[in-house]
């Protein structure tokens, strides 16, 4: 059956907001977090969600077997439900398919000897917990960990809680026969409204019926925000006190690029909204045309756009953008959430999930990066030391980790070469500081792949490319060296700016002098990047600075061809290089690098913009 495109149901919105009359009252224009944009006119449709009563609860010992049983009932409904789930995705948009199928697959896994489960029969059995309490406390308990975990990815952090504690809410709601949230009546062409959206409901709303969605709470890198993405439908999330102004029946204008919610707008907040609307219509018809163009220059200058990846569920994302490969594979999702180490076959089926999902295509993976701000289960139990200094940042984490764990790195490597004849592959070395570090992988490295071929595995003739990641200052400056033992570079602007101006976003107090076009930061990118390419070496950035589109002519005037960045940054990332002449982005480059003043950088590339976008 052929389904609707989601952008019909908020042009259906626009058209039922015509017809009907406005209600009187006073317009509020309430701010959320911009997670999918788009532009949604129609009445509200509320929703809350009845919670579970989780009253604590002790049992006798008796009961022990008895409550274990009833957690193993609502395990194995748990996991009906989620098959139904996935049974249901047949009839959303195949995009939607392709990014809510791997996620439902994960929360199936989840259900079976995980941490979690583990965790809670033990706490059944041990503190005689009902069994919704034992679940409840565990998922908590884990979360808590997680979250409390130093790591600059504060979106990664918070979505592997949220996924913890989604299984849990699952289990409780059937321990405790809560019914769960009903979207089935929601009117065609309502903005969906609540004080919280699940991924597990998300996956049940139907973007053919759905204008948009608003939550009080949420943000734009949980699984609920990458659903809403890929079913198109424009949401914000985050938008604090809506659920409490918003009234059932009244229209309001939602603008998901924007963060903005408009209850009872007047003629003139419609109006822009319809204006918005019909603008956002034509800008997504342009990048979608964008998918399978390359990203080159006005002049000629081809660029390389790849993809960084923290989970496979995140797979789809990078065919839907467009990009070229996966220009950073993080593989710490291998070691979170267990208490055990992943082993070499653990290993190789998940590299070869993510090679073969590429199709040939160039994939980068940076083998593990833990210490300092991280912080894993599997590593922390007598592996590795645990971080308690005052500067965990600046301790034994990264390459250091793993030159003094050599058999970490070496079950990695394995796994990495055994994969290494299915695509094109490339091994990225987190946290170098000098040569020897990566001269003495590079023995550790080719000793592997002896012994691989002395068991008779076939490898290619020649051995993925070992790189090294750019980002402290002691890597940057001693770059020229570095670049006699790798084989390339990736230059990764977040660390490199945090360890510059000794700067954690994390901190409110600090996070202002956060500045990646800090002239300090820019000249150590320009020496890495001229080290490299005198010696004709690729080089990459892999930060954030990469996904940045009003950043990118700085970066190719820099001498910059290969970008890495969040899937979703692809397209626009691409309609800039399209626009952009690499003569004009140089003279840009070197008239910021004359700069040492950073309000006077930030105005130079401002400028550049503005004409490049007018030119457009």
């Amino acid at each position: 059956m052929k389904t609707e495109k989601p952008e019909r149901a908020a042009v259906r919105g626009t058209e039922a907001s015509r017809r009907a009359p406005v209600r009187r009252g006073r317009e509020q224009v309430l701010r959320g977090i911009a997670v999918s944009p788009g532009v949604a006119i129609g009445p509200i449709f509320d929703t809350t969600e009845e919670l579970p009563a989780l009253p604590r609860r002790s049992i006798p010992i008796s009961q022990v077997e008895a409550e274990k049983q009833r957690l193993a009932e609502a395990v194995a409904l748990s996991r009906k439900q989620l098959g139904k789930l996935k049974t249901r995705l047949g009839v959303l948009p195949e995009e939607a398919q392709e990014e809510l199928a791997p996620l439902l697959d994960a929360y199936i896994l989840m259900l079976g000897n995980s941490r979690l489960l583990r965790g809670a029969r033990k706490r059944i059995e041990n503190e005689h917990l009902a069994a919704e309490t034992a679940v409840d406390d565990e998922a908590e308990a884990i979360a808590a960990l997680i979250l409390a975990t130093r790591d600059d990815d504060k979106a990664g952090l918070n979505r592997r809680a949220s996924e913890v504690r989604e299984i849990a809410r699952r289990l409780t709601r059937n321990l405790t026969a809560t019914p769960f949230r009903s979207l089935g009546k929601v009117p065609v062409g309502a903005i969906l409204v609540a004080e919280e959206l699940t991924p597990a409901d998300a996956a049940l709303l139907d973007p053919t019926r759905i204008a948009g969605v608003a939550t009080d709470e949420g943000g734009p890198d949980g699984h609920t925000a990458i659903m809403l993405r890929a079913l198109g439908i424009p949401a914000v999330l985050g938008c604090t006190g809506l659920s409490g102004a918003a009234r059932r029946g009244e229209q309001a204008v939602l603008d998901g690029a924007a963060g903005q919610v408009v209850l009872r707008p007047g003629e003139r907040a419609l109006e822009r909204g319809r204006e918005a609307l019909a603008s956002f219509a034509r800008e997504r018809a342009r990048l979608g045309k964008l998918r399978r163009l390359p990203a080159i220059t006005t002049d000629g200058e081809l660029v390389e756009l790849q993809a960084n990846l923290e989970i496979p569920a995140e797979l789809p994302l990078i065919a839907q953008a467009g990009a070229q490969g996966i220009g950073l594979l993080r593989t710490e999702f291998l070691f979170m959430n267990r208490d055990d180490l992943p082993d070499e076959e653990a290993q190789v089926a998940a590299y070869t999930q993510v090679v073969e999902a590429m199709v040939g295509d160039s994939v980068t993976i940076r083998v593990l990066d833990w210490g300092g701000e991280k912080d894993m289960e599997a590593l922390g139990q007598g592996v590795a030391p645990t971080h308690t200094g005052p500067n965990p940042a600046l301790g034994l984490r990264g390459l250091r980790l793993l030159l003094k764990r050599p058999e970490l790195l070496e079950v990695q490597f394995a796994a990495i070469l055994r994969v290494a004849e299915k695509g094109k592959l490339r091994i990225l070395l987190p946290m170098v500081t000098n040569p020897s570090e990566v001269k003495a992988a590079r023995e550790i490295y080719d000793r592997v792949a002896r012994r691989l071929r002395r068991r008779g595995v076939a490898l290619p003739d020649l051995l993925p490319e070992l790189g090294a990641m750019i980002e402290t200052p002691g890597a940057a400056l001693a770059a020229d060296a570095i670049a006699l033992e790798a084989d390339f570079f990736s230059i990764g602007t977040n660390d490199l700016a945090m360890y510059t101006l000794a700067v954690d976003r994390g901190e409110v107090d600090v996070a202002h002098l956060y500045d990646p076009l800090h002239p300090a930061v820019l000249r150590l990118m320009q020496f890495a990047t001229e080290a490299a390419l005198r010696l004709r070496m690729p080089v990459s950035v892999c930060g954030e600075m990469a996904g940045n589109p009003r950043l990118v002519p700085l970066l190719l005037g820099l001498g910059i061809r290969s970008l890495s960045m969040n899937a979703s940054a692809v397209p626009r990332v691409k309609q800039m290089i399209r626009g952009l002449d690499i003569g004009d982005c140089a003279r840009l480059a070197r008239r910021v690098m004359e700069q040492s003043d950073p309000q006077r950088i930030h105005e130079l590339v401002a400028e550049f913009v503005s004409r490049a976008e007018a030119g457009r």
